[in-house]
């Protein structure tokens, strides 16, 4: 009897542990995971079947949409309503787009995207009311602070941090006035506090502007604050760390990113009439067709042709300043125009007495050639005193962060 009980208890402990064990399986079993929505355009992409593709050259919306279309939609209605949102006729070559389709049976066409640029895109809605209309990209700001030492050139030092070709030219653009880019030495750094764009969150967008700035040459800094003199006409400018403007009268020199290649000299050696005369410019070599811009707001004196200076322009800016740009390959302006500081007026060539692609930059006071950088140039005007107190308030914390970071390394933020 006891056997019998021992074996009947051992029995019903095994069928327990089994039952047990039975419904511990059941209650593991996973339930179905619901898919991370996939939101692009303001739509889920999951829940379509997706075709994209990009314009080829001669597509048109209807080339395009023809093997798509579904029995019931009508491909004329629907050129018809994107058309009076987005002319097709603007539809280039190279851009992307999309049909997201039901999946249903057939796979209805439901919606057409095209992505007009980098900035926005187009929808056509195909099912219900057919209706059309354009979106812009959500735009996402990122404030950065960058920092470099110039190794070789500014350009790949501020590579090195990260920054585009514009974040270069707009820090060149605004110390251009304070700083002889054409000297540059090694060791001389950067630091700088720049907002810049994104697109979709992912798209580069370029730069919205560099907030303030502070350039070390030979160990001395020179700062850079941006500040609003007149928000009403969204008016604003440079100004160093006293609230002293940094745009000066003239331009330091009138091409970007060029070299000097002969000095003002009273006696030099002409390279091609092979003899010793007074050169009374300053020669910028830079490659063919490089812009040549004004170095200050002026009057087109004179636009045109001789066998020495070639195709030249002078502006006069004043009673007291003139400037001379000589061997142009083109002229772009005219006798009596008149021109902004920094505007093109002409190319760099070779024209007239010349070995070579430059600009010969010559410059009178009182109608007498001088050598500009041996001149006390004129400043731009200064900031109102009375906006002075909320300016410094405002470049305070600015300058703080600045001074905080080294030169030799970058943080984002």
């Amino acid at each position: 009897m006891n056997k019998f009980l021992i074996v009947a208890l051992a029995l019903g402990i095994s069928i327990t542990s089994c039952k047990e064990k039975e419904e511990e399986f059941i209650a593991e079993k996973p339930e179905p995971v619901a898919a991370i929505p996939l939101i692009q355009y303001g739509f889920d992409l999951n829940r379509f079947e997706v075709y994209a593709d990009t314009i080829k050259s001669g597509d048109t919306f209807s080339t395009i949409m023809d093997s798509h279309l579904v029995a019931g939609q009508n491909g004329f209605t629907a050129a018809q309503t994107l058309d009076n949102i987005y002319s097709l006729r603007r539809m280039k070559a190279g851009n992307a787009y999309k049909i997201l389709k039901r999946k249903d049976s057939v796979n209805t066409p439901a919606i057409f995207i095209y992505e007009s640029s980098k900035l926005d895109f187009v929808v056509l809605r195909l099912t219900d009311s057919v209706h059309a209309y354009r979106k812009k990209y959500p735009l996402r700001l990122q404030r950065t602070v960058a920092a470099g030492k110039i190794e070789t050139t500014l350009s790949q030092a501020m590579e090195k941090q990260g920054m585009g070709m514009t974040a270069i030219y707009e820090l060149a653009d605004i110390f251009k006035y304070s700083v002889d880019f054409f000297k540059v030495n090694k060791g001389d750094s950067f630091k700088l506090i720049v907002n810049e764009r994104y697109i979709n969150d992912t798209i580069y967008g370029g730069i919205v502007n560099i907030e303030a700035a502070v350039f070390n040459k030979s160990g001395k800094n020179y700062y850079a604050f941006n500040y609003t003199t007149d928000s009403l006409n969204d008016k604003s400018d440079y100004y160093n760390e006293k609230g002293a403007p940094l745009k000066n009268f003239f331009l330091k020199a009138p091409v970007e990113f060029s070299r000097i290649s002969s000095r003002f000299n009273p006696r030099r050696f002409h390279p091609v009439q092979k003899r010793w005369k007074a050169h009374n410019g300053t020669d910028y070599a830079a490659p063919h067709g490089t812009p040549i811009v004004t170095t200050a707001s002026g009057v087109v004196v004179k636009s045109g042709y001789t066998g020495g200076n070639g195709n030249y322009v002078k502006v006069k800016h004043n009673n007291k300043y003139t400037t001379q740009y000589l061997h142009m390959s083109k002229r772009l302006v005219s006798e009596g125009q008149r021109v902004e500081q920094g505007q093109t007026i002409g190319l760099v060539g070779s024209t007239g007495l010349a070995t070579g692609p430059h600009v010969c930059y010559r410059f009178w006071v009182n109608d007498k050639q001088v050598d500009p950088f041996a001149q006390n140039l004129p400043n731009a005007d200064p900031l109102p005193k009375e906006q002075l107190e909320t300016y410094m308030n405002v470049i305070t914390p600015l300058k703080k962060e600045l001074d905080e970071k080294s030169f030799k390394s970058a943080t984002k933020k």
